[in-house]
This record gives C-alpha cells, sequence and structure tokens, in this order.
C-alpha cells in the first residue's frame, strides 16, 4: 500500500473520532488553546459517530427527550429548533442534524477528515507523541495514495465502545442466501427489505433488537424474534414515566437525593458522605436501598404487564434491576408494542440458533427433542459491538502496547492472583455490604464467538484513571481514550470529559501534576494505581448485569462521576445554588452552561 513519509511539523492534537465525545473535546480543546493545529480523523463519510448517516434507518429515534441530549452551550430550543417537542424523543436524523449544526456552529466540521481510518498508532519515544498510519476509503476515486502518515503531539482516541459492530459465526451461514445484517449496518438494506421481506428473524435482547423488531413489525413483515436461552436475557425496558410518582426516568437518574440510592465507589466526590454512609453501611439505611429499587423495577414489570400475556411474559428481565447499567432503555415507541407481540406479529423465541440453510434459521432450545425452523429474508443481529479500539497501538520497536495502555487484553493470570486486585474485592464489599448478595446469574450464560476473531479470548477490560488516561502513561500527556463510558448521560458526561482532559494534556491538572522524579511522583502513582483498580473493580462487582467487568457502564452513578472530574479541575460540581434544590432538583445539561469559561477564570486567578 503506497504511503507518504510524516510531515516534518506533526499536529498538536489528533482526535479518533467525531461523535459526541470527539466533537466537544475539539471544542473544548481550541477554547482553551485557539492556536492550536487539530484535525479529527473518521472513518465514516459523515459527522456523528452513532449517529452519522449510514446508521440512521427509518424510525430510529433516541431514549432520550428533548432537553436531555444535547450539550450545554447548544440548546436544541429556542434559536436552534430542530422540531422536536417536549415530551417528544428525538429521531436520530435530528441527532444527526444537531451534531452537524453543532460542528459548524463552533468551526469544527472543517477539521474533520471523514472517510479516514487511524489502523495504527505509533508511540514514540520519551512522550514524544504518535504517529498515526491513516488509511483513506475514497483515496483511490481521488487518485490519491491510499494510505498515509500523520504525526501529532498529543492524540485522544474518543471511538466510543459502538463503532466496530460484532456479528458472531454461523454454521451454514455461507449457504443462507438472504443477508445476515448487524443493527448498526441496517441502514444499507432496509428500503429493500421493507419493500420486499415477508418475515425477518432478529436475533439479540438489547435495545437495537427491540427497536429493529418494531421497525419491520409496524411495516406488516412478520419478525420471529430469537433471544439465546445462553445470553442475558431480555433488555430491561421502562416507560419514559416511573415510580408509583410517574417520574421522568431520565430526570430520576440525575437528582441527586437517588444517586445516594446507587453504592459508587466514587461516590463521595459529590460531598455528600453522610448520606452515603447511612443508605450503604446501616441496616436501616440498606433496607431503604433495597426498597427503592424494588419498588423501581416492580413498577416497570406493573406497567408493562409481561404477565398479562404468555408471549410477553418471555420478554421479562432475567436480573433484577439493581445490576443492571446502560442497558436500562426506555420504549419511545409511538404506538404499544407489547401489542405487536400480543397481536403475533413479533413471535418471541427463547432458544438458540443451530445452523443456517437457505433463507432458513434453524433453532432448538434445550427443552426441544428437534430443532424448529424459520424462514429468513434476512437476519438482523443485535450482537453488540467489539470494545476494543479499532486500531492497533504499538510502540516504536512495534511491540504492542494493550497492556500498558489499559486497555481490552488477554491475561493467562487469574485476577485472584493478584494482592492488589483481592485488597480492593475486599474494600468495595467492606464500604458496599448490599454486593455481597449477588444475583442469579444466567447459569447457561456462554458468551458470543466468532472463530475468525480473538475478541472472545479478551479476558481484561479497560484499567484507565477516570476512565481515559492510562495509569503507566499518567506523566506521559500524550494519550487519552475519551467515551470509554457507557451511560444514558452521554453529552453531560462528554463536555466533563472533554475539560478534564483538556486540563490534564495541558499540565494543568493539579491532581496529576508532578515534575517527573522523586518521593512526591511515586505517591501520585500510587494514588493513580489504586483509585483505577478501585474504580474499574467496582463496575465489575456493581454491574454483573451490564457490562461492569468490560467498561464503564453505569445509570445512577453518572452525576457523581462528573462530580469527580470537576473537582479534579478545581470547578464544583454542586451547581443549584441552594442545599434543597441540590437534592430534589435534576440535573441536566443547562447546568454545566459555561462550563470552560469558569474553568479559564479560575486559571487565570491562579
Amino acid at each position: 500500500m503506497e504511503t507518504v513519509s510524516p510531515p516534518p511539523a506533526p499536529l498538536d492534537l489528533v482526535i479518533i473520532g467525531a461523535g459526541w465525545h470527539g466533537l466537544i473535546t475539539a471544542k473544548t480543546y481550541l477554547e482553551v488553546n485557539p492556536t492550536a493545529r487539530v484535525a479529527i480523523l473518521d472513518k465514516s463519510a459523515t459527522i456523528g459517530g452513532v449517529w452519522a448517516e449510514h446508521r440512521l434507518y427509518p424510525g430510529l429515534k433516541t431514549n432520550n427527550m428533548l432537553g436531555t441530549y444535547e450539550y450545554s452551550d447548544a440548546p436544541m430550543t429556542g434559536d436552534n429548533d430542530f422540531g422536536v417537542k417536549p415530551g417528544q424523543h428525538i429521531p436520530g436524523t435530528v441527532v444527526h442534524e444537531y451534531l452537524e449544526c453543532f460542528a459548524e456552529k463552533f468551526d469544527i466540521l472543517k477539521l474533520c477528515r471523514f472517510g479516514e481510518a487511524v489502523t495504527v498508532a505509533e508511540k514514540l519515544d520519551d512522550a514524544a507523541g504518535w504517529v498515526l498510519t491513516v488509511e483513506k476509503s475514497t483515496a483511490e476515486d481521488r487518485g490519491e495514495p491510499a494510505c498515509y502518515k500523520l504525526s501529532t503531539k498529543k492524540m485522544v482516541v474518543a471511538t466510543g465502545l459502538t463503532s466496530q459492530p460484532f456479528l458472531p459465526t454461523f454454521p451454514g451461514e455461507e449457504g443462507f442466501e438472504a443477508p445476515i445484517i448487524h443493527c448498526g449496518n441496517l441502514l444499507d438494506k432496509s428500503e429493500e427489505l421493507f419493500a420486499s421481506a415477508t418475515n425477518v428473524v432478529v436475533f439479540g435482547g438489547t435495545k437495537s433488537a427491540w427497536d429493529a423488531a418494531y421497525a419491520f413489525a409496524t411495516r406488516g413483515i412478520h419478525v420471529d424474534w430469537v433471544i439465546r436461552e445462553s445470553g442475558h436475557g431480555p433488555t430491561w425496558m421502562a416507560p419514559p414515566y416511573v415510580t408509583p410518582m410517574k417520574k421522568w426516568l431520565e430526570k430520576l437518574v440525575t437528582t441527586r437525593l437517588l444517586t445516594w440510592l446507587s453504592p459508587c465507589a466514587w461516590g463521595e466526590a459529590d460531598g455528600f458522605t453522610n448520606p452515603r454512609w447511612f443508605l450503604h453501611n446501616t441496616a436501616v439505611g440498606r433496607t431503604i436501598t433495597k426498597g427503592f429499587w424494588g419498588i423501581l423495577g416492580s413498577d416497570v414489570i406493573a406497567l408493562n404487564e409481561y404477565d398479562k400475556h404468555p408471549e410477553t411474559a418471555k420478554l421479562k428481565p432475567w436480573v433484577d434491576a439493581f445490576w443492571i447499567a446502560s442497558g436500562l432503555s426506555i420504549l419511545n415507541y409511538p404506538t404499544n408494542f407489547f401489542d405487536l407481540v400480543k397481536e403475533g406479529k413479533i413471535s418471541v423465541h427463547i432458544t438458540e440458533i443451530t445452523n443456517l440453510t437457505a433463507k432458513t434459521v434453524h433453532v432448538q432450545d434445550s427443552a426441544s427433542e428437534t430443532p424448529t425452523t424459520l424462514h429468513a429474508d434476512a437476519l438482523i443481529c443485535s450482537t453488540g459491538w467489539k470494545f476494543h479500539p479499532a486500531m492497533k497501538f504499538i510502540s516504536s520497536s512495534g511491540m504492542a502496547l494493550d497492556t500498558q495502555l489499559g486497555l481490552p487484553h488477554h491475561d493467562s493470570e487469574a485476577e485472584t492472583d493478584d494482592p492488589a486486585t483481592t485488597a480492593v474485592d475486599k474494600e468495595i464489599m467492606d464500604r458496599f455490604p448490599i454486593l455481597q448478595d449477588r444475583p442469579k446469574m444466567n447459569p447457561k450464560l456462554t458468551p458470543l464467538r466468532r472463530t475468525s476473531e480473538a475478541e472472545g479470548d479478551i479476558n481484561r477490560g479497560f484499567s484507565l484513571y477516570r476512565f481515559m488516561v492510562p495509569p503507566a502513561l499518567i506523566h506521559d500527556r500524550t494519550v487519552v481514550f475519551n467515551g470509554m463510558v457507557q451511560t444514558i448521560c452521554t453529552p453531560m458526561v462528554a463536555q466533563a470529559q472533554a475539560l478534564w482532559l483538556t486540563a490534564y494534556l495541558d499540565g494543568k491538572l493539579q491532581t496529576v501534576s508532578s515534575d517527573g522524579s522523586g518521593e512526591e511522583d511515586k505517591t501520585l502513582e500510587d494514588t493513580v494505581l489504586r483509585e483505577t483498580a478501585l474504580h474499574t473493580r467496582f463496575g465489575k462487582w456493581r454491574y454483573p448485569g451490564g457490562y461492569g467487568a468490560r467498561y464503564p457502564d453505569f445509570v445512577f452513578d453518572a452525576i457523581p462521576y462528573i462530580d469527580l472530574l470537576l473537582g479534579d479541575v478545581g470547578l464544583s460540581g454542586r451547581r443549584k445554588g441552594g442545599v434543597i434544590s441540590e437534592c430534589f432538583t435534576p440535573y441536566g445539561p443547562e447546568d454545566y452552561r459555561g462550563l470552560v469559561d469558569e474553568w479559564k477564570k479560575t486559571q487565570a486567578q491562579a
């Protein structure tokens, strides 16, 4: 493959990914460093990441309603009216348009290089930066080299956790004679299938499976929905308003009083140590906590009326709500989803796919002696994403850097053989006794595999300080992984992470600043390692019904996480102006408006 030499002058910053996290990182970094030379690279042809044009099949909407899915300094209402009314879920096309307008408004769009995928990131010695190998998908059409090198002093990997579709291997797939489509690529075939299909098979139990099943069933196409016996089961699907008081779910998870009811390893960053101690370290407090989660879960079960029909009963979640994380999703459909199941337009099968033949999916559950056949004009797979970043990370000598960078990898050593891990686990259980009462997970649980890839061999998830920086490179200040977090508060978290990483990359983050030598640095490194281990292991024990063992995956813990990041940069997370409002009024993007200017003022004063 033809390449060109690295440019003589490296860029100041390269951001990989033009989604929610990449765009706000560019805006924030340039607000602080207006003369910096910055580029944003994205393998897609358009802006948006998850909301890029190639992912937006008809009918796709956010779980979020108007007012909760926007940057603080660019509301969707007022002068930037996108036609979405209060109480409405936001169409995917509107999210894409919004992000494009945001990039144009803040002069970020000109920095984006679309159709350019970073395949290799080579770390230079002595914190000198990185050399990126970039492949251009449209280079051949323009008569350009298909690959080039790009040097940068600093790099932010903002590709997120949903940029690489994962498709398992199906026996007989070569003779299926129908498309096998990941939900992330459904747009490519949606128009053709909506026009010609009579029956499709949807595979998986996550929110994207619900969306796909609804999209086809409401167009008169029968759906056979296959949910694995050996999987996590159907995801939790809640109405927009829950609890007997009919509270807006998105606002419920950002109300401080209710965040205290979720055990959280970084929860004390909000400063409310006494109520947290009471709720998790006293018998009365734990009774209140369990009662809240019981009411929340029971209310959702009752509102959805799972048990009133034998088919909808198959969609009842298998793990209590307390143990799941961002998999908590919202019924954002214009009509009642469950009516489609009751009317037989969606047929639910708790079973396993054994093999494929011509336009036929063969399934068999543990109670059946013979397989069942399902006709399929397409097999739609809601089978998740590869959570390791797409590019390779290597040293100047060509050595893989995954372990050093705190990225997902395979480790032959058992976790229990590490005394530091054992000590952190004990600390978590001592601080949060409620976690000792472990949920009953599916005894048949087996991960999906693709035989041609080693993704299934990964047994260690992300291990990053503040979920962003490799502990081993805390003094290096050349690389940050931004957006490797799953939460329903994406824009608010993205803003806080962008400010934190800007301060870190510029050497202005006091909590990790030092001269790179001496006893003070040893203490700092020990603190960074310990907190990283604590927060990483906490995810494993807190959210076994989600993906806490792989990456940060949380819901009620987003506001305390923002508090933690703001505290690190010297700002207060308490932004309501009074104790009563602080405890009882939900947080939203509007509470963080002007955050960067606020921080810049503190720096000027310092």
